[in-house]
């Protein structure tokens, strides 16, 4: 352990914590730098400004953002019939297995959570910016698969693609709360 010191106090920060660390930064600048590029390259909708036009705008995106937890669940359910766990009351999962479960439910969570996020966001974000929907939609899919693999490798570095995802996530709740109180 190395000691961490901020502002008075004294940490032990592990090896582990670092690596988390450093991917959880890296994963969050990747996905800021990659919305806001990807905002401004995309075309502008053509869509009327009204609330109906602009949910169904976001839905089409969250649609596109269910692509990994679909995939999740086909390999985790196309895993279990060609295997002993094929009765999930066994506890036959391999270990591939178990992270495949653990990926498809913090998707299915994260899913859940960008789904709504994105359908405020979508009410709220100026038309002219409303791409950013999309661009949202395509980072959380690159997120998620980031995740995915990241943990697959060592679940250490699933740190990257959590920390896009969440705070893909958190700065849509945060932006949507923010217009919403009047800012």
């Amino acid at each position: 352990m190395r000691p961490l010191h901020l502002r008075g106090w004294t940490v032990a920060v592990k090896a582990d914590q670092r690596v988390v660390a450093m991917g959880a930064a890296s994963g969050v600048v990747a996905m800021a730098a990659s919305v806001w590029l990807l905002e401004r390259m995309m075309p502008r909708p053509a869509i009327a400004d009204s609330p109906g036009e602009r949910l169904a705008y976001a839905l089409r995106a969250d649609v596109f953002a269910l692509i990994p937890l679909f995939a999740m669940l086909a390999t985790v359910g196309n895993s279990r019939f060609t295997s002993e766990a094929i009765d999930p009351t066994r506890g036959a999962e391999s270990r591939r297995m178990e992270i495949d479960g653990r990926v498809a439910d913090n998707t299915l969570q994260q899913s859940f959570v960008f789904a709504v996020a994105s359908l405020a966001l979508s009410t709220l974000v100026p038309l002219d910016q409303l791409a950013v929907v999309w661009a949202c939609a395509i980072v959380f899919v690159a997120a998620r698969a980031l995740f995915w693999i990241g943990y697959r490798i060592h679940p250490l570095y699933r740190a990257p693609g959590m920390s896009a995802t969440a705070y893909l996530n958190l700065g849509m709740i945060a932006y949507s709360l923010f217009r919403i109180c009047g800012g």
